[in-house]
């Protein structure tokens, strides 16, 4: 198992933000996270992440703890993310956005990459290749001059993916990729995450759009009120009472 979450529990003053949540990733597998809003679900990313600390559990990824990592270090082992909201190098350009997330994984690193140091130009130009052909997979090849913040709210989405992706991480966690995408930009990114997968990359999904996770999801948590109500495959989770009960208050299926 490549991530693996026990007993996770977070409160917030009294209230209950996550409690006793435990479930694994498989390596090259999108697992969904869902739940109304308030769920827990955006509070287990920032555990996993190491922005929050937790109060009870265990994180581990390729068997290594990484509670009480900072966020930096848990990025270094191979976890990056993005944000419900956006959170971009409004400054620079959308290829030097795409070029900072890879040099988390640069043996220069980021501030030595503006230095004249050994190497650092023949790192930067390898980083640049890859950055345009991540760019062109994803569909903003024709955008990387422009600055970030030029771009559509849809497409700053897709950017914020690409600099997610840029260090080869061997997890990424998405916070609602969807969000603000049309009809054609959301089916798109749904067939790209089902690429990524192919290339073993594994993710875990925070999604309200049900049929990007339906199709996407490999396996389905379900969160209610902090809790872990449910966890299964597409299918199960559509015919789940309890998550019936939790999305619709009927006893109807899920879309």
């Amino acid at each position: 198992m490549l991530l693996e979450l026990s007993g996770i529990s977070k409160h917030f003053g009294g209230i209950v933000a996550v409690k006793d949540i435990g479930f694994g990733v498989k390596e090259g597998s999108i697992l969904a996270l869902i739940g109304p809003n308030g769920a827990g679900k955006t509070t287990l990313f920032n555990i996993i992440t190491g922005a929050l600390p937790p109060e009870a559990g265990s994180v581990t990824i390729n068997g290594r703890e990484i509670v009480g990592l900072k966020p930096f270090e848990i990025a270094s082992a191979g976890i990056t993310r993005t944000f419900q909201n956006l959170q971009l190098f409004g400054s620079m350009t959308v290829l030097e956005n795409v070029m900072a997330g890879a040099y988390l994984r640069s043996k220069k690193g980021f501030v030595r990459s503006f230095l004249s140091f050994p190497g650092t130009c023949r790192e930067e130009k390898k980083i640049r290749e890859e950055s345009l052909i991540l760019l062109e997979e994803i569909g903003l090849a024709e955008t990387a001059g422009l600055p970030a913040t030029q771009l559509p709210f849809g497409k700053q989405r897709l950017l914020e993916i690409a600099r997610a992706l840029a260090s080869k991480p061997a997890l990424v966690l998405l916070d609602e990729p969807a969000a603000g995408l049309n009809p054609s930009e959301t089916e798109a990114l749904t067939d790209y995450l089902k690429k990524l997968k192919t290339k073993g990359t594994a993710m875990i999904l925070i999604e309200h759009d049900m049929q990007t996770v339906m199709e996407a999801a490999d396996r389905i948590v379900v969160l209610n009120f902090g809790q872990m109500i449910a966890e299964g495959t597409p299918a199960e989770i559509q015919a789940h009472p309890e998550v019936i009960k939790a999305y619709l208050g009927e006893d109807e299926k899920i879309a």
